[in-house]
């Protein structure tokens, strides 16, 4: 991965290759760009073990860090994917869900490392990017769902 000024680190206790990996087959765009071994024992680890991972998720750039237990994934940060349709919003979400993810209210769940996601189709940011009457009907519609149902968050737009 060519150097950048901005890249998101995600810390996992030992599984950043796993989850890397794991997220490169399921999105476009995702790759596994480099592997990097520890060069000594380090608090977590021992010599030889996967200290980072470079990769890539839907075109952001990402770093894991098999950094021990110490600290673990929060809400406080996600991955925001756009979907298109149904059949890719259920492929994502089943995806994760169906792998020891967890489901979750609005579109979010998270994955079995703890890394939250939400799968959010256009249709829905274009509703609240509407405003108005339109806007709240999705919204409504939304505050109902954990995966989100194209076809009603569609007819909660329509009225």
């Amino acid at each position: 991965m060519p150097s950048a000024k901005n890249t998101v680190c995600l810390w996992f206790d030992t599984d950043a290759e796993a989850a890397a990996r794991f997220y490169a087959g399921l999105f476009p765009d995702s790759a596994v760009t480099a592997v990097f071994h520890a060069p000594t024992d380090y608090p977590s680890g021992k010599a030889g073990d996967v200290l980072t991972v470079e990769f890539t998720v839907a075109g952001i750039r990402c770093l894991g860090l098999n950094g021990g237990p110490a600290f673990r994934q929060t809400e406080a940060f996600s991955f925001q994917i756009m979907t298109e349709d149904q059949a890719e919003t259920d492929r994502y979400w089943n995806a994760i869900i169906g792998t020891g993810g967890t489901a979750s209210a609005c579109g979010w769940c998270k994955d079995r490392w703890g890394v939250s996601w939400q799968i959010t189709p256009r249709t829905l940011t274009e509703a609240l990017a509407a405003g108005g009457a339109e806007a709240r009907r999705a919204f409504a519609a939304m505050m109902q769902m954990g995966k989100i149902d194209i076809a009603a968050i569609d007819a909660a737009r329509r009225g």
